[in-house]
């Protein structure tokens, strides 16, 4: 058995279970509620790279203060840099490899809503009367954008995009108060980091064009991801365990 058809399998039981509360429905609440549970399963990965990113944040400073000193010597450089993370029990990579390990889960999750691939008819069910295997543009094509399937559609992209404005001032907020050291150094880095959060509305134009089904994932984990990078705050500013030798 595949992993799509082991996973659809899943949803369908679960969707038998609770179909006595939510009815011809029960297919949708089914995968957002799945969503979540894998993403609280996954969610000790996001505490490890919460801690990295809070690592790397405190080390910044001196990490500056190493690239001022040795900036004519890059083997210096490296071998300081080298000390300073070891002295503080971190590494330049820190955080990064919890989340590099979510990715493949989160394609397998995507592609199942997205193509339906786990059987069982999973894109055959709907959600208020909006087919789950259906778009946007289908929904359009029956009754218009507030007809009863563009209106299920208009209330999903309000979610997603009340998500993404939220996300997005966080991010401003950061970026104001923890600017990225060196950053004014490097070329087009600084409108980069202008232009990064944008990106976050950029599930909204996903949401637009991939089945109902898909949306509802797209909805579910990234109002998780906003919720779980507020709540992990206080990791991402954790001081260093030990003052880097400059």
């Amino acid at each position: 058995m595949s992993v799509f058809a082991f996973l659809g399998t899943l949803l369908s039981h679960l969707a038998d279970v609770i179909d006595p509360l939510f009815g011809t429905s029960a297919t949708a609440a089914a995968i957002v509620l799945f969503t979540l549970g894998v993403r609280l399963a996954l969610h000790p990965l996001a505490r490890s790279a919460a801690r990295g990113e809070g690592a790397r944040a405190a080390l910044a400073p001196e990490l500056e203060k190493l690239r001022r000193k040795h900036k004519n010597h890059p083997e210096r450089l490296h071998k300081a840099a080298s000390e300073m993370y070891a002295k503080a029990g971190s590494s330049p990579m820190a955080g990064c490899l919890p989340s590099m390990v979510q990715l493949p889960v989160f394609y397998v999750m995507y592609h199942l809503f997205a193509t339906g691939s786990g059987g069982d008819g999973l894109l055959d069910h709907t959600l208020l009367g909006a087919p789950l295997g259906s778009r946007w543009a289908d929904a359009l094509g029956h009754g218009g954008a507030f007809g009863p399937q563009g209106l299920v559609y208009l209330g999903l992209f309000a979610l997603i995009a009340a998500v993404a404005t939220w996300t997005y001032t966080r991010s401003r907020k950061a970026a104001a108060t923890m600017p990225v050291p060196g950053a004014d150094q490097v070329p087009g880095m600084a409108s980069l980091t202008k232009i990064l959060p944008l990106l976050t509305f950029g599930t909204l134009v996903t949401a637009a064009i991939v089945p109902l089904a898909a949306g509802l994932y797209l909805a579910a984990t990234t109002a998780w991801t906003a919720a779980e990078r507020a709540y992990l705050t206080p990791l991402r500013t954790a001081k260093p365990t030990a003052k880097a030798r400059v």
